[in-house]
């Protein structure tokens, strides 16, 4: 039994739907609860860890994701998340709780070699971005500045970037 056996058996579902969006996608909680039976079965369990680290004037969350077999780590992955300086509607202990969510999802992603995306260069991958959405493009052509247009980016999921990404570079245009 490897961490080749668990990738090659689990199957995490996008048992999550942005409606703003229009997209499926999966948590950290469905990875965790669909790692939790192949793992019991190869009899492995799993750790979730975060930390708290400052990169420059920035604090990041180091989330690292180990699967253990008794003692022994069989695995191991690590991604990082930061605080959105200006995530309007929630608090710090929320802000910190969803960048804790994102690096968790992530190095998840990492030890279980899931793959959150398509192939970029296909038709079916085209086919499967959705239109932006109205608020996305009011969003878009409010933009007044260079500045401005960077702080909408980065405040974007990678799955709304994807979808926006069109829209951003007309607004840039627009703006040089």
């Amino acid at each position: 039994m490897s961490m080749k056996d668990i990738q090659a058996e689990l199957k995490a579902p996008k048992g999550q739907f942005n409606s703003f969006g229009k997209y499926k996608y999966r948590s950290c909680e469905d990875i965790v609860e669909a790692a939790k039976p192949v793992l019991f079965k190869h009899g492995c369990h799993l750790n979730l860890s975060d930390d708290m680290v400052q990169v420059g004037d920035r604090i990041y969350v180091k989330a690292v994701a180990t699967v253990f077999k008794g003692d022994v780590v069989i695995g191991t992955s690590t991604a990082f998340a930061r605080e959105s300086l200006d995530k309007k509607g929630m608090d710090d202990s929320q802000s910190t709780g969803a960048a804790s969510s994102y690096a968790r999802k992530y190095a998840l992603n990492g030890l279980f070699a899931i793959d959150d995306t398509k192939d970029a260069d296909t038709d079916e991958h085209r086919k499967t971005i959705p239109a932006p959405t109205e608020a996305y493009k009011r969003a878009f052509e409010a933009v007044k500045s260079l500045d401005q247009l960077k702080s909408l980016w980065e405040g974007l999921t990678k799955e709304d970037r994807e979808i926006c990404a069109d829209l951003k570079e007309s607004a840039k245009r627009g703006l040089q």
